[in-house]
């Protein structure tokens, strides 16, 4: 392991004259990585009700941003949920490995708190593609993917626009259709983007930080579908809440980026073309869920 660590630490001292030799060169210019920084005004803040704060026994702390544009009705009852302090002592009770994280009620919890909708209507997709930054290529599961201005990963067939399984999003657990889950079960991918889910379950949301709290629990083995068989193994949720429920002073702030600008544009660029020295052959494009918009703390 020391061999290719010293490699990129001299890798990176290089970077500088790199970067100098290939002006000088003559070779055509491509985006730099300054071309893709953003600008303060290109990070813009997470409203407060739009933030799930999951708190785990043991106080390590998960955060939601919640997509109330794409499924409005699930993040209603997602909301109701939380103010109505419903997942308070609830657990993570299933982890599939390469797959999902799962947590709520289970077979525990089963009365939802009034003015919870059970079956919502199917918030899989919808029809407007616009204001949308698109990637270079055609996407295995569509004919093209992007980000909304708003930083949400999106594909569409032409038709019909939808969020996409990409890594840390967070779904709606739902029996056989036509149930649509009322939000009381949630689950977060933690594996290999599972995209054969796209436009068959609602995506209310995507973790934002705290994902390693989640990815790095012990799998389970029941029922073929990473269900903890012991109720030991349980990973308890101490509580819930959206971050305007908090005191003022207690709230996280988180800002998304922007992508309806031209270094956003220039972002996806360099994504989409890895470069030189490390890279040596260009891809040409990315997969969306290699390529997610960045959301940070709030400066």
């Amino acid at each position: 392991m020391l061999k290719p660590l010293i490699a990129l630490l001299a890798l990176s001292a290089a970077l500088p004259a790199i970067a100098q030799t290939a002006a000088l060169s003559g070779r055509p210019a491509q985006a730099t990585p300054a071309s893709a920084d953003a600008l303060p005004e290109d990070w813009k803040p997470i409203p407060d009700n739009e933030i799930l704060v999951v708190t785990l026994k043991g106080g390590n702390q998960i955060f939601i941003r919640l997509a109330p544009r794409y499924a409005p009705a699930h993040v209603a009852n997602i909301r109701k949920l939380a103010e109505a302090h419903w997942w308070d002592g609830t657990s993570v009770y299933r982890v599939q490995d390469n797959y999902v994280a799962q947590w709520g009620g289970g077979t525990v919890k089963t009365q939802l708190p009034g003015l919870v909708i059970p079956n919502p209507p199917p918030e899989y997709e919808w029809s407007s593609w616009d204001g949308v930054t698109a990637l270079t290529k055609t996407d295995p599961y569509t004919a093209k993917t992007g980000h909304s201005a708003d930083g949400w990963p999106l594909a569409t067939d032409g038709k019909k626009t939808w969020l996409t399984h990409c890594y840390g999003m967070v779904g709606v657990a739902r029996d056989l259709a036509p149930s649509t889950g009322s939000g009381s079960e949630l689950y977060a991918v933690i594996g290999h983007a599972p995209r054969h889910l796209d436009r068959n379950i609602a995506i209310a949301g995507r973790v934002i930080e705290g994902m390693r709290w989640l990815s790095s629990l012990p799998r389970g083995t029941g029922g073929g579908l990473g269900l903890y068989e012991d109720p030991a193994q349980y990973v308890g949720i101490a509580s819930v809440r959206l971050a305007s429920q908090l005191p003022e002073d207690e709230r996280p702030r988180f800002q998304y980026r922007a992508t309806d600008n031209e270094r956003f544009a220039a972002w996806i660029k360099l994504r989409e073309n890895r470069q030189p020295p490390f890279f040596t052959v260009p891809a040409g494009g990315a997969d969306i869920c290699n390529a997610e918009a960045p959301v940070r703390r709030a400066q």
